[in-house]
């Protein structure tokens, strides 16, 4: 405090009562965030309790990560603090999902050992925005179901609800895992093997509506597989026969069924299965390769013979 009976503070007082440096107060004044009340003889800075007190201040909003404009608004008073928090909240929020993210992807490429290639790629798919991310998957099932007349509405509808993104806070395994997908679902030969799936599903909903009921094909084979392992029901026995009939249908031909599912049905299917249940946060049993390999098994075993 000069000794003049004023109690004004020099930059250098007032830097040592407050623990900031000389430097960042000198900076604050010159970008006006706090203006001295006056200057001394020799024209050094003088500095009041209020601008103490105002110092304060902006040490509390820089630390909470407000930029100078932001803080240069509150003190004018031309914003308050609580709006302020709100919208640096937001943004807030965006930088820890970006960095979760980040962390997700490093996690990943130490993991796999991937490399520079594998890690630039696995970066660019992993920090596509929602709606990109939304749009790839959007565009995989339009061409799923284009030109199809006679799927299910509510079936298609459930298929375009499949639409998975990564979660604010992804594991690296959901980050690998929807890296794949996406890869998967751009692939063309992989979206041709799909395009055969909902086609045999199509041609199956006239028997579904007979029976008076209509669900996604690869489902009722799941339901169908798993009611025949838990009946402890061999695929070849004769007690087969019934429940293949909820396949083939009366007359159904087992070859002509068994090389639609061969192709609807293979290991890249049930890869997708996997990869959907671990973005979406469940685990690898989704992909029902038992219940799918008893209605394959039990096919074969009649277009054998």
């Amino acid at each position: 405090m000069i000794d003049d009976g004023t109690g004004l503070l020099t930059i250098g007082e007032l830097a040592r009562s407050t623990g900031l440096t000389v430097r960042t107060i000198r900076y604050w004044s010159d970008e006006g965030v706090l203006t001295p009340v006056t200057r001394s003889a020799g024209g050094y800075r003088l500095y009041d309790a209020e601008c103490a007190a105002r110092l304060e201040l902006i040490r509390t909003l820089r630390e909470l990560g407000l930029g100078l404009d932001d803080v240069r608004k509150v003190l004018a008073g031309e914003t308050t603090v609580a709006e302020v928090a709100a919208a640096h909240v937001v943004a807030l929020d965006a930088q820890i999902r970006s960095l979760r993210v980040t962390r997700a992807v490093l996690s990943t490429v130490a993991r796999r050992g991937s490399t520079a290639e594998e890690m630039t790629l696995m970066n660019k798919l992993a920090r596509l925005s929602a709606a990109e991310r939304r749009r790839i998957m959007e565009e995989f099932v339009e061409e799923l179901f284009h030109g199809l007349d006679t799927v299910d509405p509510a079936i298609e509808e459930r298929m375009r609800s499949i639409a998975v993104d990564l979660p604010d806070d992804p594991t690296p395994e959901q980050v690998d895992a929807w890296v794949e997908l996406a890869e998967m679902v751009q692939d063309p030969e992989f979206r041709a093997q799909m395009r055969k799936a909902v086609e045999f599903n199509a041609s199956d909903q006239e028997r579904a509506a007979v029976r008076g009921r209509s669900t996604w094909f690869p489902m009722r084979l799941v339901q169908l597989g798993a009611e025949a392992r838990e009946r402890g029901i061999a695929p070849e026995s004769p007690e087969a026969d019934a429940i293949l009939g909820e396949v083939l249908g009366d007359g159904g031909d087992p070859a002509v069924v068994l090389e639609r599912m061969e192709s609807a049905s293979n290991e890249r299917l049930a890869r997708y299965r996997e990869l959907l249940a671990t973005v979406k946060g469940g685990g690898p049993a989704a992909a029902h390769r038992p219940e799918f390999a008893w209605v394959v098994a039990a096919l074969r075993a009649r277009a054998a013979g």
